[in-house]
């Protein structure tokens, strides 16, 4: 059974430990296995601050190491971009040459967001300029273009959906999508590697 690693902010969230479990019981459902818990919600101890967060990013760094894949939570957060951590998990993942996936609950382009954060754009010599005059990507991603382009020119997805402010973060549709891509693409994978 291919495991998967699931990068994303769900550990900052309120009842992120409970999405989490939603999203392992769903990792079953799909034919997966989710790889051990996220070193995240180690329990704190006396250790120095710094040292608990290098702590926590090796041992993280070890459940990537043990996962055949990544599926990564790209919805916004602190902001108009994904998670800084959870870029970094995804780009991991990729350099191992190991499947990865995104989903995102704001189904809005990048471009979109950062006008919408600006207050207002202006087209200037054909590119997408914000009030301070630094240029807006305008690709019609749903991210910066290297986390995009870094998935899909691999073959593999990033799914959008639609959901309210109230289900931004709760909402699993995109998600489901996502395993049903990948279950459907690994798996299809795996019977032809075997056949051979």
């Amino acid at each position: 059974m291919l495991k998967v690693y699931l990068a994303g902010p769900e550990v900052f969230l309120p009842g992120g430990r409970e999405l989490i479990d939603r999203k392992r019981e769903a990792l079953a459902e799909f034919g997966f296995a989710p790889t051990r818990r996220h070193a995240d919600f180690m329990e704190r101890d006396e250790k120095d601050p710094r040292a608990f967060g290098e702590e926590i990013s090796r041992l993280n760094e070890e459940l990537m190491d043990d996962a055949d894949l990544c599926i990564a939570n790209l919805t916004p957060f602190r902001g108009i971009s994904a998670d800084v951590g959870t870029v970094f998990e995804l780009g991991y993942m990729i350099a191992q040459g190991k499947p990865a996936y995104g989903f995102t609950n704001d189904p809005r382009d990048y471009s979109v967001r950062a006008t919408d954060y600006f207050g207002s754009a202006t087209i200037e010599s054909g590119r997408l300029v914000s009030p301070d005059g630094e240029m807006i990507e305008q690709h019609g991603m749903a991210d910066n273009l290297m986390i995009d382009g870094g998935i899909s020119h691999r073959g593999w997805s990033l799914q959008r959906a639609q959901t309210t402010p109230e289900t931004m973060w709760t909402d699993l549709s995109a998600f489901r999508r996502v395993l049903t891509i990948a279950r459907d693409q690994l798996h299809n994978r795996e019977h032809h590697d075997d056949a051979q």
